[in-house]
């Protein structure tokens, strides 16, 4: 299973992916093709609180004139 959620304006990317493993799940933060958070969760709850950690960021960048893709 991934997730993956994408931000961009104009040729910049922000990204968000969370991606499930055997021993739980992976989450990345990227700019463009920079990893800039990486962390690997065992706790779904902690993975759903990633999420609304991004929703906020991106709630900003929306506001910022950035487009979900």
């Amino acid at each position: 299973m991934a997730l993956r959620r994408e931000l961009a304006n104009h040729d910049h990317i922000h990204r968000l992916v969370i991606i499930a493993d055997a021993d739980g799940w992976e989450v990345r933060e990227e700019e463009d093709a920079m990893v800039i958070h990486r962390v690997h969760r065992s706790d779904w709850h902690r993975v759903e609180i990633d999420v609304r950690l991004f929703d906020v960021k991106a709630m900003g960048l929306k506001r910022a004139g950035w487009s979900e893709h």
